[in-house]
């Protein structure tokens, strides 16, 4: 049963309320899931409640929260970054979870969870990410697929006013891209150099994605290249993968990988 948790903490002398869901395992043998969300979404969508329902009937817990500025969370969006993001998700994940995790990171989620891996690793604590499924992966995005496409007009904008506005095609509100989110995005990247995370890798990506090319998500693979990484391309896909067979195949790709990463 899905419990509602609400997770206070700090950063940079600031406190803010996470909204947090969290269900319990009922085959203690099994990871748990652990779901991180996109840039503007939040954890009530399709993909998110597929977990969950695809964790249940495995015997798994499952976690889920919405990042500050997200969904049913406190604080300001515009006031978020990356590194806050990532910090968010590293303080709940080890206060809301125990033992080995499957990271599932859709789009911005994706980068998270990758920076997340990275930050426990360096502490000590790789063995807790037992399998990732990354869903449309936008890593390194605000450099590498935002910032080339400024316009003068908006790189002048950022400076002079510290914010751009662009058209969202999933919100009637425009998307709010910060100075502070674009610098600190920076500091962030995880493309420029190989990555070995340690565990099984699972790429669902969207040849139709008008946000995240396919090539972007390649280049995560190339990355990887001393990782286990299955990558599935979905010819007709979207960015969102919310079809119903879309999460189908995510509810699919859940169990290949916890039969991997129990092996």
């Amino acid at each position: 049963m899905e419990v509602d948790i609400t997770q206070t903490h700090l950063w940079q002398g600031q406190t803010v309320d996470l909204a947090v869901k969290r269900a319990s395992r009922s085959d203690n043998s099994q990871p748990g899931f652990v779901w991180l969300g996109g840039f503007r979404s939040d954890m009530l969508g399709g993909k998110a409640q597929t977990m969950v329902e695809e964790a249940q009937r495995m015997g798994a817990a499952s976690l889920r929260f919405d990042y500050s500025g997200h969904g049913l969370s406190g604080g300001a969006f515009r006031d978020g970054t990356i590194s806050r993001w990532v910090d968010e998700s590293c303080a709940v994940f080890r206060r809301q979870t125990e033992g080995p995790q499957v990271l599932i990171g859709s789009s911005m989620g994706a980068w998270i969870a990758l920076r997340l891996c990275l930050e426990l690793m360096h502490s000590d604590e790789a063995h807790r990410i037992c399998g990732m499924i990354l869903i449309a992966p936008a890593a390194d995005f605000t450099a590498v697929l935002m910032e080339p496409t400024f316009t003068p007009q908006q790189r002048q904008d950022l400076e002079s006013k510290g914010y751009v506005e662009e058209e969202s095609a999933y919100s009637d509100e425009p998307n709010i891209i910060t100075k502070s989110l674009i610098d600190d995005g920076r500091s962030n990247l995880v493309l420029g150099e190989p990555l070995k995370l340690g565990c099984p890798v699972h790429i669902l990506q969207g040849m139709q994605d008008p946000d995240v090319p396919y090539t972007h998500a390649l280049q995560l693979v190339g990355s990887l290249a001393q990782d286990d990484v299955v990558m599935t391309l979905i010819k007709d896909g979207d960015h969102r993968l919310s079809r119903d067979n879309d999460l189908e195949l995510l509810a699919r790709t859940m169990r290949d990988i916890l039969r991997t990463a129990t092996q």
